[in-house]
Formats: C-alpha cells, structure tokens, sequence
C-alpha cells in the first residue's frame, strides 16, 4: 500500500467531492482518480477497498468539519448563558455553509452505513463521539441546560442543517417573518436552551 500522506489525504477530499456530489453509488476509485486528477488505479493503491475509503472519509470528515479551537476560544470569554449556545450553534451554522460539500458527504455517509454494517458500526462511533464530546464541552463549559438540552439542540440544528443544505426552499415562509436559516436557528436555540 502506498505511503504518501499528502497523496492519500488528497484523494480522501477528492472521495468527499465525488460522495457529496454523485453519492455512494458514484464512489468508485476509478471517479476518485479523476475527481483528483491522477492516473488510474491511484487510488486502489492507497486503500484496500471501498469500505477502507469509507472509513478513511468518517475519519478525515469529523476532522475537516471540527470547529476551530481558535474560534471557541474567543467565543468562550464570553458570559456562559444562552446567548453564547447561539454563537457556537452560529458558528456551526457559518461552517456548514462555507463546506456545504462535507456536511452533503456526511449525511451521505448516514445513507451508506445503513447498507454496510461494518459502516453503521464504526460510523456510527464517530457520530456517537461526536455528541458525547459536545456534551462534555457543553457541561465543562457551564453553559446552560445538561446533556438533554445538548441531545434535543443536536437533532434540531441537525435536522435545520438537512433542509438548509439540501432543500433550502422547504422552510422558507414556513413561520410568519422569520428567516431561515439565521433566525430560526436562533428560535431553535431559545426554545431549547434555558435562559440561565
């Protein structure tokens, strides 16, 4: 197997492009090489078989789509109440905008694991991780509400996230004079977080 980081690295983004883009059905290597344009049978070089670039995907996608430990640092000198919640829930909100193709590749990646029980299982760690670790920021943060509080608001901006990257039309209009998706985050957030 080939050994070259930047290589392998570059043909896991071109397979997070070609995932948001055609789907699971089109991730094949022979669409990885060309979306990274290199010869073909590169990437069967790098990875043993489409379920070991799946894997390598979930592991490179949580990474990628991480917030910046910069960005919550300054976020977290602010006063611990829910107005901060919204700020970091913005801030998720501008992220997923700004890499609207691998926030398509994960949900893309949900779809897939529920047809690869190897994916679901090892897929479904990430994911799991990922909300245990927001729960654990969130209470060592002493922002308001508890782990109930950090379950409901992960479906609901998680839910928002769906419709705005996929069918951005579905929730415009939907409540009277509020925009989608900044305000209705924002209503997300009050209703969920307590004030204090």
């Amino acid at each position: 197997m080939a050994r070259n980081p930047e290589r392998r690295a570059a043909l896991v983004d071109a397979a997070v492009e070609v995932l948001a883009r055609e789907g699971a059905r089109g991730l094949t290597f022979r669409a990885v090489d060309a979306e990274a344009a290199v010869p073909v049978g590169t990437s069967s070089n790098y990875f043993t078989d489409r379920d070991d670039l799946l894997s390598q995907v979930d592991a490179h996608l949580h990474q990628r789509l991480a917030p910046d430990p910069a960005v919550l640092a300054v976020l977290l000198q602010g006063p611990r109440d829910r107005s901060l919640v919204l700020e970091f829930m913005r801030d998720l909100l501008a992220r997923a905008t700004r890499d609207r193709t691998g926030y398509l590749a994960l949900f893309e990646m949900r779809l897939e694991a529920t047809r690869r029980p190897a994916l679901r299982a090892s897929y479904t760690r990430s994911v799991r991780g990922d909300l245990e670790q927001g729960m654990e920021f969130h209470r060592d943060a002493g922002l308001p509400g508890g782990d109930e509080t950090v379950t409901v608001l992960y479906l609901a901006v998680l839910g928002l996230l769906l419709e705005h990257l996929t069918l951005p039309g579905v929730l415009d209009g939907v409540l009277q004079g509020v925009a989608v998706p900044d305000e209705l985050l924002e209503r997300i957030v009050t209703t969920i977080v307590p004030a204090s």
